[in-house]
């Protein structure tokens, strides 16, 4: 499958897969209450902190079926590493979901702020996450592979098929069997259930045949070659993890369960612009790898500068768009005139620093194909040092807004003066040509075009037509930033004279 193609698919499936869970989001507060609600936030920020769980292997499975792909390893070595990461998935998870169930009693009586829900369902609530949570986590290995073999298109059908059923679905049951927090979440263990299955077979579908009567039993071995490479990864994710679930982490215990619904809004709509480097990253990540086993280091930087290029001329219009207009937007989706001026400013912040964070993502993928992430693992345990103190503090002296400020102002620090050395360690003469060449026209050019229409703009009263003026605005936008693209602009030239 081409490349266009994977990235295209991936585009369709990520961005359905936000606008669903954000478009559906009033009907969960409606159904369910705002704060019932706010288990699902704390849901979603279990699920993130279970990947400290990972060590690193799932972008390790997805490495090494990039690399057999490559030509790089052979059938039996990739069996008998997926065989030796199963056993430790399928431990872990059950380690993991039996420690949320012993847990749940003090998460729902002494963490969480509970003010009207029945503590008995919430408790109930929390065992049926550490079981869910379980098996998301056992799919990642899964689509890790299926990602390394460039499945792309049927993995974003799937994908798409698994979010209509988790977000759209479980509206009838809301309606015809229970609207509470039990009947929610016992409806998405069913799901997590078919999802794990689906994934094991198309995972063992596409995986290379060996003789038949070759056994393959779990064996630490195969684990040595990648161990390394694993275990750099498992830090830089563990980083990662802290780093953007400490806010969460802390405000969840600060804020009662209602206030922490309202973060939870105004993360998920902001995460819509990190989610628009994950298409990018999903279909860069095995195709850049397997050129770097090639070693063709031209083609390697053309298509880091390419994807940077593809993924500045949507992200930053989406946060610029979502940081300057938060309250509209938020007023436009819930209709909600509180929520809409609680939200805001949280949103304004974590849009605007997800902006500088797709961007800043790009030489972790370099590193990544290379192999070698020394700088990234240094880089990260900086970062950490300075942040987390300042994210505690702000937190807990500002609440949101000054976790929010804390986190713009981190991603312009690591953009500033980290990515310089890494580009320079790895490819001698890239920055600035990236920066200003690939980024900076980008950004400059949808900056001027944002700021006169902030300044003069009137607002309508009615929610349809402020989300249809948004939607023209963020068009436009991405319009201007892609005519300031060198990349697209002789990309749609080339199509042009081929077609005519």
């Amino acid at each position: 499958m081409s490349l266009k193609c994977n990235i295209l698919a991936s585009y369709v499936s990520q961005i359905y897969v936000t606008l669903i869970g954000i478009i559906m989001l009033p009907m969960y507060i409606r159904y369910m209450g705002t704060e019932a609600y706010g288990l699902v936030g704390f849901f979603a920020m279990l699920q993130a902190w279970f990947q400290l769980l990972d060590m690193g292997l799932t972008p390790t499975m997805a490495r090494a079926t990039a690399s057999f792909n490559g030509g790089a390893s052979d059938a039996l070595s990739l069996r008998r590493l997926l065989r030796s990461l199963e056993g430790i998935f399928i431990c872990v998870a059950i380690i993991g979901a039996i420690a949320i169930i012993i847990g749940s009693d003090f998460i729902a009586k002494d963490w969480l702020k509970v003010q009207e829900l029945p503590l008995e369902d919430v408790r109930y609530a929390i065992i049926l996450m550490g079981f869910i949570v379980a098996l998301r986590w056992v799919c990642g290995l899964y689509r890790g592979a299926i990602n390394g073999f460039e499945r792309l298109v049927w993995l974003s059908g799937f994908n798409i098929a698994v979010s209509t059923a988790r977000f759209v679905l479980v509206i009838p049951v809301f309606i015809y069997v229970g609207s509470s927090p039990k009947e929610f979440f016992v409806y998405q263990l069913f799901l997590a259930i078919i999802e794990t299955a689906l994934l094991v077979i198309k995972t063992y579908t596409l995986l290379p045949q060996i003789a038949s009567n070759t056994k393959i039993a779990w064996n630490w071995e195969p684990l040595r070659d990648v161990l390394k490479f694993s275990l750099s990864i498992a830090f830089t994710s563990s980083i990662w993890i802290i780093v953007t679930q400490t806010d969460k982490l802390v405000l969840s215990k600060l804020l009662p369960l209602t206030e922490y619904a309202y973060l939870t809004l105004a993360v998920l709509v902001a995460g819509g612009v990190t989610v628009i480097s994950g298409p990018i990253s999903s279909a860069l990540l095995p195709r850049i790898t397997k050129l770097a086993a090639q070693k063709d280091e031209a083609a390697v930087v053309a298509l880091y500068r390419n994807a940077t290029q593809l993924v500045a001329v949507i992200a930053i219009p989406t946060a610029l768009t979502l940081a300057f207009f938060s309250k509209q937007l938020l007023l436009a989706w819930t209709g909600d005139i509180n929520i809409a001026n609680k939200a805001a400013p949280m949103l304004t912040l974590y849009a605007l620093g997800n902006g500088v964070l797709a961007l800043a993502a790009f030489p972790y993928y370099l590193q990544y194909a290379k192999g070698d992430l020394k700088l990234h693992l240094i880089g990260n345990v900086l970062f950490v040092i300075l942040l987390i103190p300042a994210l505690t503090w702000a937190t807990l002296e500002f609440g949101a807004v000054g976790a929010g400020y804390a986190w713009l102002i981190s991603n312009v620090i690591y953009f500033v003066f980290w990515i310089p050395k890494v580009h320079s360690r790895f490819v001698a003469g890239l920055h600035y040509k990236w920066v200003f060449a690939d980024i900076g026209g980008i950004a400059l050019c949808t900056i001027i075009a944002i700021l006169p229409i902030y300044a003069v703009l009137n607002w309508p009263q009615g929610r349809g037509q402020i989300a249809l003026i948004i939607v023209l605005i963020s068009f436009g936008l991405i319009g201007i930033a892609s005519a300031s693209s060198s990349f697209i602009r002789s990309m749609l030239i080339s199509k042009w004279r081929t077609s005519y």
